[in-house]
């Protein structure tokens, strides 16, 4: 099973679950069948200063990625930790399925590229 924690400190609703059903949904067509899964939501302060630090860009932004296992092998025994999304509804508003998606894809070792852009035109509604 995917387990899936969402945490939302954005101070805006979000649809919980919708994104978990969605994360599944992503996880399971790209032959995921087991792991955890962090979804967290923030505002544009937060969001800014998580890209400014991780990847030196002063900006908001819609999603984040912070990938922890992807699909590497693991041992026998240690559950899956595909890593964390996290989005800023603030940002995405109501066109939070599209990036939702791009991290995902992230978190499973996807790259910027054809291959990525493909993956996200096939979830795209």
């Amino acid at each position: 099973m995917i387990a899936v924690e969402v945490s939302n400190r954005s101070g805006v609703e979000v649809d919980a679950e919708g994104v978990t059903a969605l994360a599944r949904s992503v996880l399971e067509a790209e032959g995921v069948e087991e792991g955890e899964l962090g979804l967290l939501f923030v505002g544009p302060a937060e969001i800014r200063s998580l890209k400014q630090e991780h990847l030196g860009v002063d900006e908001a932004t819609d999603v984040l990625s912070f990938p922890i296992d992807g699909r590497e092998s693991l041992p026998g025994g240690v559950p899956r930790q595909f890593g964390d999304a996290v989005l800023c509804p603030q940002v995405v508003g109501e066109a939070w399925r599209q990036p939702l998606v791009h991290g995902l894809l992230h978190l499973l070792g996807y790259e910027h590229g054809p291959e990525m852009e493909a993956k996200e035109q096939s979830w795209r509604a």
